[in-house]
């Protein structure tokens, strides 16, 4: 008998999109793999290596978030005005040279320009690469559709998420050097890959300033809305670095589940992301949304129950909310990012994707701040281990009914 062998979803998908769709796909695989290579060992590198004190650590971190998550507005607007390919190119030179100042330079304000550099380049490319993948894809039922083609797109860059930080782990077995480097030669091969294979189209709003296209984002209060309700998702997913190792810490008594937790949530979305998108697709935008948010805030709550019982049902109550927040990202992500088009009525592609990255920098940070006084001001009891969590099911629900009514309205 003769097994006929079936290719997985993911590849089959990955290899039935056009040239330039599995290009930009492979471009967040390896962005991921280079930035996730690097930057979780950076605080390491200031405090061990540089022997700065926890708080010059915190702020050149946090002047590298800044940087990336402040300015994706400007790297959008700036991809609407030059093109997509010149502006890869340049984010990826200045990715190069930043990494090379984080891990060459011995000064501290070396170090700090080199996080800054970081940064802006990945404002500088990622509003671009989204908005080259939104235009390359096409409608539903012709090609690969503008949600698969984010599907891959997510699937891809979980990928290089979680490969980067092994492959920077077994780097720092020589040296921080080492590892930067390294990490500077995969934006080196982006680049030239970009160089070779991006097409150079004309951008679509070269006569245009640069400023043309915040003029008509800020008219256009449907998307504002739509974005600021979809920052919730982010703030969601940064919980994975605030309150999930507080919780295990608290609950457990270590972090060391963490690891595998992380990993759970990658490989979950490597291998259901598709399939997910698929059903997403089945509903209408505003409804496969809603039902991401309601998901991750059932996954809030399963934390916030395990939180109240403690002891073994920390470790149930934190898998669940990993999971399902992951289910959440698999709607929500794509969902979200193929519906920006139109909202932007296919106008300056660049500044809106790069708008809406920076609405949900924005909003991560007061939310964090937020979290953290709940956290501390919370009595020690069941309700009070279950607070922060539960705050975060009332913000999901509430986005969720935002999100239900709009829909209704339409």
């Amino acid at each position: 008998m003769i097994v006929a062998f079936r290719r997985p979803r993911l590849l089959s998908s990955f290899l039935e999109a056009t040239p330039v769709v599995r290009l930009l796909v492979l471009t967040q695989l390896a962005f991921n793999v280079g930035f996730f290579m690097v930057l979780p060992y950076l605080s390491v590198h200031l405090s061990s290596d540089l022997g700065q004190a926890t708080a010059v650590v915190g702020a050149v971190l946090g002047l590298r978030t800044v940087s990336q998550q402040g300015l994706f507005f400007v790297g959008g607007a700036i991809a609407d005005r030059i093109g997509t390919r010149p502006t890869v190119l340049t984010g990826c030179a200045v990715r190069v040279a930043g990494l090379l100042m984080l891990g060459l330079s011995p000064s501290i304000v070396g170090v700090s320009v080199g996080a800054a550099l970081t940064g802006f380049a990945g404002a500088l490319f990622s509003p671009a690469v989204e908005a080259a993948l939104a235009r390359s894809t096409a409608a539903p039922g012709g090609g690969t559709s503008r949600l698969d083609g984010f599907a891959l797109f997510n699937a891809f860059g979980q990928i290089g998420a979680f490969t980067g930080p092994l492959i920077g782990a077994v780097l720092l077995g020589t040296n921080f050097a080492v590892v930067a480097v390294t990490g500077a030669a995969v934006f080196d091969l982006v680049g030239l890959a970009h160089a070779r294979w991006l097409p150079a189209d004309p951008p679509e709003h070269r006569e245009q300033r640069l400023v043309a296209g915040w003029s008509e984002i800020v008219r256009n209060r449907a998307f504002l809305g739509f974005a600021l309700v979809m920052s919730v998702q982010l703030i969601a997913y940064n919980q994975l670095y605030l309150l999930l190792p507080l919780e295990l810490e608290r609950g457990w008594g270590s972090q060391a589940p963490l690891g595998v937790l992380m990993a759970a949530s990658s490989a979950a979305i490597v291998l259901g992301q598709l399939r997910i998108a698929d059903w997403a697709g089945g509903l209408s935008v505003r409804t496969a949304l809603a039902s991401g948010l309601v998901l991750t805030g059932l996954g809030f709550a399963a934390a916030a129950a395990g939180a109240a019982i403690g002891t073994a049902a920390v470790i149930a109550g934190t898998t669940g909310f990993v999971l399902l927040l992951a289910v959440g990202q698999m709607i929500i992500g794509p969902t979200a990012r193929a519906a920006i088009p139109g909202l932007a009525r296919e106008r300056f592609l660049g500044s809106y994707y790069g708008v809406y990255a920076s609405v949900g920098g924005v909003m991560v940070l007061p939310a964090s701040s937020l979290l953290g006084i709940v956290v501390d001001a919370a009595p020690d009891s069941p309700l009070g281990r279950a607070a922060p969590w539960l705050v975060m099911v009332a913000v999901m629900l509430a986005a969720a009914t935002v999100m239900r009514v709009a829909a209704h309205r339409r």
